[in-house]
């Protein structure tokens, strides 16, 4: 079979970072030039991560094709340019409704319904899914903890998996940390040496260790661990602490042998393949390490002090920085909490979106503030919504203008339900949601920066633009910048006037890599940058 796979499971302690190394050696290879696939595994009940809280979670992460997912597939489609579609993300809800919907329709043919074989055969059908002639690696990164007993199933499924289609097909990474001691100045390798016993209880013996740490690993503890995992000492891969950016773990990976170790267990090692070209991402340390000068950009936001709620935003705001050769300070400031005084030294503001009415004024007297002192302003979903309403409020005199997602009795609803007589039940299913076209006006800054007219972008949201203000508000100076193709959908928003004003109510963070920064990112930074020369 063509297709090999590659299963990243994680030991010791959560938040590893098994998204990352999973990305960073799909990036490895595809500049090997093999085809790579890329794929997540949760363990956790709920059917998507789309209700759950930021605070829970993290950001929920948007495909073309709509799948709400978790957000390590961003890291995913950031590092490599491998599809990603709702194949590529599972959940045990997932698997688990499939499963019960085959058995509501008899498909068992009266069979007992139990955790083997069904729901692993349903976990291993979605592994087998991304499967394909033109497919060379699979890589699967199964969530959760080795021992936790949610990823019970999913470990049982892939220890299948790797019997139905030949041992030789599977490679099993376990990614584990090295916890350094300060008062004994010591590496200590006795809780991967309980992480992958704990895995070789359940029947896997894992071929690679990635092992995290803050201190470099000797000979010594190499050794010591191949000989207690059952490894050659040359497949204990050390994968430490990043310092200046995450963009460093895919060269810290490829010094340490990760991908090379990977060909070499397929015995793809021999075949004629060109070395890794790394050259961009050498550029991008380099810019990292030596920025000629520094911003700062305040992102106003109801999770802004949670790093993973708005993180496809701060990594587009890094890599907008990495082309400007500036290092950029993010300041995030929880909307509900801040004073406008925190924003009157930075060069740009930023406002993400959201959903819920809390800081929802704060917000709105941050947009305020750009608009009036000429700060570059950026407004993603609810900040553009945002956006439109201060500007209703404080430019065209509508009083207590506002969306009806925050006040149903509003006077001036200019945010608004396309059918306010909708009954919202199904909190997963009421989205505008994935990749949906917009056109652009010419004499817009927004057709500046794409240099097209026809974009294509990612959505994520129920409440939309009132049309029934569209003249009131343009009249006062307000620019329509973006329609969707029919004129019936406003998705950008400018203030001409303005140095640079945009309003976008789709997600374009999503699009956004640090080999090839969006464009409206990119231009923010630019206007941040004349910004602070012209202080």
């Amino acid at each position: 079979m063509r297709t090999k796979h590659i299963f990243i499971t994680g030991g010791v302690v959560s938040s590893l970072g098994k998204g990352l190394t999973s990305a960073s050696l799909g990036m490895l290879l595809e500049s090997r030039n093999y085809s790579v696939r890329m794929q997540k595994l949760d363990p956790y009940l709920n059917i998507d991560p789309g209700t759950m809280s930021p605070y829970q979670h993290g950001e929920v992460y948007v495909l073309d094709d709509g799948s709400e997912t978790d957000l390590d597939l961003g890291h995913y489609e950031r590092f490599t340019s491998s599809p990603l579609t709702r194949r590529s993300s599972w959940t045990s809800g997932k698997i688990y409704r499939n499963v019960l919907r085959k058995e509501r329709r008899g498909l068992f043919l009266g069979k007992t319904v139990q955790v083997i074989p069904h729901i692993t055969n349903e976990i291993k059908r979605a592994i087998r899914s991304l499967r394909g002639d033109d497919v060379d690696f699979v890589l699967t990164e199964i969530g959760g903890t080795v021992g936790d007993i949610e990823s019970l199933p999913f470990l049982e499924a892939i220890r299948q998996f790797a019997l139905d289609v030949g041992r030789a097909n599977c490679l099993f990474i376990h990614l584990t940390l090295i916890p350094y001691l300060k008062s004994s100045n010591q590496l200590k390798t006795k809780p991967t040496q309980h992480s992958v016993s704990r895995l070789r209880q359940i029947g896997i013996q894992p071929d690679i260790l990635v092992c995290r740490t803050e201190m470099p690993i000797s000979n010594i503890e190499r050794n010591k661990i191949g000989l207690f995992c059952n490894l050659q000492p040359q497949d204990v891969i050390e994968e430490k602490d990043a310092e200046f950016s995450i963009y460093e773990v895919p060269i810290t990976l490829y010094n340490n042998g990760l991908d090379s170790r990977t060909l070499k267990y397929f015995k793809k090692d021999t075949e004629h393949r060109t070395e890794p070209d790394l050259s961009k991402w050498y550029d991008i340390l380099a810019r990292l390490r030596s920025p000629e000068k520094e911003i700062t950009i305040a992102v106003v936001g109801k999770y802004a002090k949670h790093k993973d709620a708005y993180k496809s935003i701060y990594e587009s705001i890094d890599h907008a920085g990495i082309t400007h050769k500036v290092k950029v300070r993010v300041r995030g400031l929880p909307s509900d909490l801040f004073g406008v005084e925190q924003l009157e030294d930075v060069d740009g503001i930023l406002v993400p979106g959201g959903f819920g009415d809390r800081g929802v004024e704060g917000k709105i007297n941050a947009i305020k503030l750009a608009r009036e002192q000429k700060i570059p302003f950026f407004g993603i979903c609810l900040g553009m919504q945002c956006a439109v309403i201060e500007f209703a409020r404080n430019v065209c005199g509508l009083k207590n203008a506002n969306s009806t997602e925050f006040d149903q009795q509003t006077e001036h609803p200019v945010i608004t339900l396309l059918d306010e007589q909708q009954n919202i039940t199904d909190k997963g299913g009421t989205m505008r949601l994935g990749t949906q076209p917009t056109t652009l006006n010419k004499l817009s800054n927004s057709f500046k920066c794409y240099q097209q007219t026809e974009i294509n972008e990612r959505h994520r949201h129920r409440y939309e633009f009132n049309n029934s203000y569209k003249e009131k508000l343009e009249s006062a100076g307000l620019m329509i910048a973006g329609t969707s193709p029919d004129g019936g959908l406003v998705e950008v928003v400018e203030i001409a006037s303005h140095p640079w004003f945009v309003g976008v109510q789709y997600h374009p963070e999503f699009k956004s890599k640090p080999t090839k920064p969006h464009p409206l990112f990119a231009n923010f930074i630019k206007a941040a940058i004349k910004h602070t020369t012209e202080k």
